[in-house]
């Protein structure tokens, strides 16, 4: 018996690639870019929340059955897409080396979560699975390296979205987990209602797994709601925020210090002249921003005599934000409570202080590639207190700036009996771009995840007063002096997610790994099962 070999030929002019099916080769590398981009635009000052939607189920067909090795390249086209954009203020000052490489690292955490999510894409209900995987690389990115960075959460792109309230029940994954699910689940009802055209039939399970991807968060939504409470539970207080303004933008606005002080004390005498003609309301305490005093008012008696003559004018507990500088070892970046007798009674060192801003890690290293690390001569260590401040009678919690972004770090605040927040911050080194909108959206997430009023007061912009229910009920514009003075709602009751705090990600995760090893284990079953 013998066998026909037949000629393989050789390629000719009817079976060379068309342009066709060369553009074809582009279309999921493409998608994936866009998805990455509509996530971002979802994001603030732009009010397109629901462009996450069809983000992640833009994600979810570029994903969906694509192999590991592919879905972590389109995982990371889809970061590049969303996070390129999303940072581009992380350059104002710098150049764009930092903000390139920046966005090149955490786009990893992206393209991580695109290989677990093709991996878990051929399960049944494989939309919750999805969905878990994407919170987990969140989890990990917000953790390292250098203590992570939680930025572009999708949770702090939703503090205009109808799923808002479930970050009450969960926190920010919770809320994060519920958006990229409905878009899976989005995803995955078109493709059945197009298998249902193409045969007339579609298997109960899938179907009910798409119609419930959809239905469960907009249903959790609408059962939160009721968390959502601004009621005055402790009474109220009246604050005020004090916005100084620098005197001009960018990283050299440190070698202005005393002018930015100035600034502060001028608002703050303002203020208390305008209380003596009962132009506004007497405020029960006074927030400053970050950074209000750079000139340590320990060691200059000079700076000190100015802030107390302010304090003493307006007569209240005002918070202080300043750089001390011990004759040893590292800066702090600390709040005072100054309080108009006693002078400074109170301090709070920011726990998480912010790499390669605040402190630079590796220094002879990045300054290969950067000389701007020398800017920051001396290095800022942390704290190890949860700061909150008894401010005539109201206990404030107390989140620094970079500190608003982590969800330990505010919920440290409340599990420590803060009846209200403060994230006194400083984006002056970032200029007119979206960065301030990006963190504002945090505080006003924050203020619903814990039913907490949130104060911003920020040196230059956008100083806020936000409500728990998450309305701004007072902001200021960038770049100019300001002072806002509102009555807030006082909590004391803690929501579920303040309660539960990192169980609901921990159980995310679970999901995740379980859908990860449930993929795995099929796979290994695959390949052990001898081909019919």
């Amino acid at each position: 018996m013998s066998a026909t070999i037949t000629p393989v030929e050789a390629p000719g002019p009817d079976t060379a690639p068309t342009p066709g099916s060369r553009l074809r080769r582009f279309v999921r590398p493409g998608a994936a870019l866009l998805s990455g981009f509509l996530l971002f635009l979802s994001f603030p000052p732009r009010p397109l929340w629901w462009l996450a939607l069809p983000a992640f189920a833009l994600l979810g067909w570029t994903l969906r059955g694509r192999r590991l090795r592919a879905g972590f390249g389109l995982g990371y086209l889809a970061g590049l897409g969303f996070l390129l954009p999303l940072l581009v203020w992380t350059g104002e000052e710098v150049g764009a080396g930092p903000w390139l490489a920046l966005a090149a690292v955490e786009a990893l955490f992206v393209a991580a979560a695109g290989l677990g999510i093709a991996a878990v894409s051929r399960l049944p209900w494989w939309p919750f699975f999805a969905a878990g995987v994407w919170i987990l690389g969140e989890g990990a990115r917000a953790r390292v390296p250098f203590g992570g960075f939680p930025w572009g959460k999708v949770a702090f792109g939703q503090a205009d979205g109808v799923f808002l309230p479930l970050a009450a029940v969960g926190g920010t994954p919770v809320l994060g987990f519920a958006v990229a699910l409905c878009g899976f689940g989005l995803y995955e009802a078109v493709r059945r209602f197009r298998a249902y055209r193409a045969t007339g039939t579609v298997p109960r399970g899938p179907l009910a797994a798409a119609a419930l991807a959809v239905l469960v968060p907009v249903t959790g939504a609408l059962a939160a709601l009721p968390l959502v409470d601004d009621s005055a539970e402790d009474g109220t207080a009246t604050v005020a925020a004090v916005q100084g303004n620098v005197p001009r933008l960018g990283l050299d606005f440190n070698a202005q210090r005393r002018a930015v002080l100035d600034n502060h004390v001028a608002r703050t005498r303002e203020l208390a002249q305008a209380v003596k003609e009962g132009r506004e309301p007497q405020p029960d305490f006074v927030l400053w921003p970050e950074n209000s005093s750079d000139i340590d008012p320990y060691a200059n008696p000079d700076a000190a005599d100015v802030i107390d003559g302010a304090v003493k004018a307006i007569g209240v507990p005002t918070v202080i934000g300043a750089v001390i500088a011990p004759e040893t070892g590292k800066l702090r970046n600390t709040l005072i409570q100054w309080d108009p007798r006693r002078g400074p009674v109170a301090t709070y060192d920011k726990r998480h202080v912010q790499p390669f801003g605040e402190y630079i890690p590796m220094r002879s290293f990045v300054r290969l590639f950067n000389s701007n690390v020398d800017r920051v001569s001396r290095d800022f260590g942390p704290g190890t207190k949860v700061g909150v401040f008894d401010l005539a009678g109201t206990k404030v919690g107390l989140a620094t700036c970079y500190e608003a972004a982590f969800d330990w770090a505010v919920r440290d605040t409340v599990t420590h009996g803060a009846q209200l927040i403060s994230v006194p911050s400083n984006n002056a080194t970032f200029g007119r771009t979206e960065m301030t909108y990006q963190q504002l959206a945090m505080s006003r997430v924050r203020a619903v995840e814990h039913s907490r009023a949130v104060v911003v007061p920020v040196t230059s912009g956008v100083s806020a007063i936000i409500r728990p229910d998450g309305e701004i009920v007072a902001q200021t514009k960038m770049f100019t002096p300001d002072v806002l003075v509102e009555k807030v709602p006082l909590r004391s009751s803690q929501t579920p997610a303040t309660r539960l705090g990192t169980l609901p990600e921990a159980l995310l995760a679970a999901l995740a790994v379980a859908g990860l090893g449930w993929a795995g284990a099929r796979a290994v079953r695959a390949r052990r099962t001898p081909a019919a």
